[in-house]
């Protein structure tokens, strides 16, 4: 298969090419929209049963369901991305698609418009080498990863419910093309804060000062880090008062959260809920907490074992790693089902005007997917 891919690489890149040059931010329902229907197109000429997830406010999400044999039941794979980007309609206009120096740059070929790639010609490859799944992969591509995931995570979860295994094919760590075997939880927590208005030089002993006791629950929460068992908690943004002769009245802060284990995680949130006011008189809120569960590298060892295995057929090692950052397939590990995650393209810059992918790396992942739904 991977000889097959090879021969191919062209036609991957002119694809990959299509799909860039397909605008689709988050928060753009029509872009978003038109590029699932372009990709929903691609499926149905690969013989799948698509259907497009309609969306009221976000963009639709794509189900392609492949049953390479008509009467199988033995079970389901799924294959998890997404189809927005993190740049606004217009980004092509200065950060254009090109190839050049055997990469592929502009906006989403690494994250992740590449994988959407990598399992088109994965089925491609295992259908010309009669290479047939006994299971049914369902492939879905959701619309709203980007923004939190809040349309397609009942969907998503759903689908992990009914699977074996789920692969990811958000983008690999590193140019050596590491998948993904743990990933933080993430979270955000809001605090916010009121206190009591008062002139600051009249009668400044009658206010309460919001953005003191905000700035006291922020020296305390940093304290709560702990780099080495992979918890990190950061105040990101601030915002209070309104001129600095009035004591504020208001104050509020937004907190990123990461634990790297759902002890930790809910820990965490406890000790958030259980905070109080240092100040007398001082009300305190606490808002949110995690959106997304870790991925713990036992929900990962399996699969990547076997992916690893595969790869050392292609002649190609391949890395595992650890990172912060968290995707859908925190959602599907959570449950309890097995999730190998960076299964997509090799590249760098995500989310930056240098964003790319390495082009000779696209057949190699799309062999890998392939041999994985072939074996699993």
């Amino acid at each position: 298969m991977l000889g097959w891919l090879r021969l191919r690489e062209r036609a991957m890149t002119r694809l990959l090419g299509r799909f860039v040059r397909t605008e689709s931010p988050s928060f753009d329902k029509t872009a978003v929209d038109r590029f699932a229907r372009m990709v929903a197109s691609e499926w149905k000429r690969r013989g799948a049963t698509v259907k497009l997830l309609r969306q009221r406010e976000r963009g639709d999400h794509v189900r392609a369901e492949w049953r390479p044999h008509a009467n199988s039941t033995d079970g389901q794979i799924l294959v998890l991305g997404h189809l927005d980007t993190v740049y606004d309609t217009g980004t092509l206009a200065r950060m254009p698609f090109r190839v050049a120096r055997g990469r592929a740059w502009g906006p989403g070929t690494f994250d992740m418009k590449g994988g959407l790639v990598i399992a088109l010609y994965a089925v491609d490859a295992l259908a010309a080498a009669g290479r047939l799944p006994e299971k049914r992969i369902v492939f879905l591509w959701t619309a709203d990863e980007e923004i939190g995931s809040e349309s397609s995570r009942g969907v998503i979860e759903r689908e992990a419910k009914r699977s074996e295994a789920v692969l990811v094919l958000e983008p690999a760590s590193g140019l050596d093309g590491r998948v993904k075997t743990s990933r933080k939880g993430v979270g955000e927590i809001e605090l916010i804060v009121t206190g009591r208005a008062a002139h600051a030089g009249l009668n400044p002993e009658d206010g309460i000062n919001a953005i003191e006791e905000i700035a006291l629950q922020i020296a305390r929460i940093s304290r709560w880090n702990q780099p080495q068992r992979g918890i990190n908690v950061n105040a990101g943004v601030i915002e209070g008062g309104t001129r600095t002769n009035v004591i504020a009245e208001r104050a509020r802060t937004l907190v990123d959260l990461r634990a790297a284990h759902a002890g930790d995680m809910r820990a965490l949130e406890r000790k958030f809920r259980a905070l109080r006011p240092f100040l007398a008189g001082a009300r305190l809120q606490v808002l949110g907490g995690f959106n997304r569960p870790p991925l713990e590298r036992k929900m990962s060892a399996a699969l990547y074992a076997k992916a690893r295995a595969l790869a050392n057929e292609m002649g190609v090692t391949l890395g595992e790693t650890f990172v912060g950052g968290g995707s859908d397939g925190n959602f599907t590990a959570a449950l309890g089902v097995p999730t190998l995650d960076g299964m997509g393209a090799v590249g760098e810059g995500a989310h930056s005007p240098r964003e790319n992918i390495v082009v000779r790396a696209l057949p190699e992942r799309a062999a890998l997917v392939a041999g994985l739904l072939a074996n699993l």
